[in-house]
């Protein structure tokens, strides 16, 4: 079984929403900062009390290393800490470390993130120097049921720098790498009917959406773009295929959902900092749910209003 058939599942038990933990110490409360005696210690726990407020509701975590990176030693230390502790609750986890490098290094890569102590169900990969910076990893696929999101068109202001650029042939650069990504999906092909590997397609250009979604139906989406970056829950919807074949990531809009409660306590825990994240959490889901019937049967929703 691939693990883009686990998360298929997890879709329809619990929602499309995809968890970013791109934690920093600043999205802890200031008095468990305090207490916890260092910053990672601090992220540690602030992560695994947003992850058990929201394990129920979510269909998967992305985590962000860079986050981690930046505190060091220790912060890689927390990162692997993070991804146990998910996968150890039975939840999924994305390892967002857009890795883009070639054979040998692609290989080692590979094996740092789909074993030993950064091990995680996905990655995020860069394509933009082949696929041969893509192959080394499909073995995992094969063997371990494994997964990757690619980068297809992405939510940054920045991508129309290249992702946008006319090729030769008509089309754009990131159809290219649709084409190539849905011809690898014929070749690994889970129960569900999308392949192992999947793609990044950012949810802030509406008028996009619906044309890739349909142009592109054996690829499972991992959907970035929602709260922080502009994306809407009608953009992300469309981007979907009745309410599944992808994840919709949010971050900073559910890790710091404590601090813009109206009901804001001065001296606020994680507790209380993880319940906000929950409440984020199904508010976004029960907006893309709604839109997503919108989507699909305008009539059905006036009945249900």
């Amino acid at each position: 079984m691939y693990n883009i058939d686990r998360l298929y599942e997890a879709v329809a038990a619990r929602g499309p929403v995809c968890v970013g933990l791109d934690t920093t110490a600043e999205y802890v409360p200031p008095k468990e900062r305090r207490a916890a005696g260092s910053d990672t210690a601090a992220v540690l726990a602030f992560n695994r009390a947003l992850i058990d407020a929201t394990l129920d509701v979510s269909a998967c975590y992305k985590v962000q290393i860079a986050y981690y990176e930046e505190m060091g030693l220790a912060g890689l230390d927390v990162y692997a800490q993070t991804l146990r502790y998910i996968r150890s609750r039975g939840g999924l986890v994305i390892a967002d470390v857009k890795r883009g490098d070639i054979a040998d290094t692609a290989l080692r890569y590979a094996r740092a993130h789909f074993d030993g102590d950064f091990e995680a169900d996905f990655v995020t990969l860069s394509p933009y120097m082949g696929m041969d910076s893509i192959e080394p990893w499909l073995a995992f696929a094969g063997s371990r049921g494994k997964g990757a999101f690619v980068l297809m068109r992405t939510s940054n202001k920045g991508m129309r720098d290249f992702e946008y650029l006319t090729l030769a042939g008509g089309g754009r650069l990131y159809d290219a790498v649709g084409d190539r990504l849905s011809v690898l999906a014929e070749a690994h092909t889970g129960a569900y009917g999308y392949g192992a590997f999947g793609a990044v397609v950012g949810c802030t250009e509406q008028e996009e959406a619906l044309a890739i979604r349909e142009k592109r139906p054996s690829l499972f989406f991992l959907i970035p773009g929602y709260g922080a970056q502009g994306g809407a829950a009608d953009n992300a919807a469309l981007l979907l295929s009745q309410g599944n074949g992808g994840v919709v990531n949010a971050s900073r809009s559910i890790l710091k959902a404590w601090m813009g409660s109206s009901e804001y306590d001065l001296s606020p825990d994680n507790a209380y900092a993880a319940d906000r994240a929950r409440q984020a959490v199904r508010a976004m889901s029960e907006a893309i749910r709604s839109a997503t019937l919108r989507k699909m049967n305008p009539e059905a929703v006036q009945k249900i209003s």
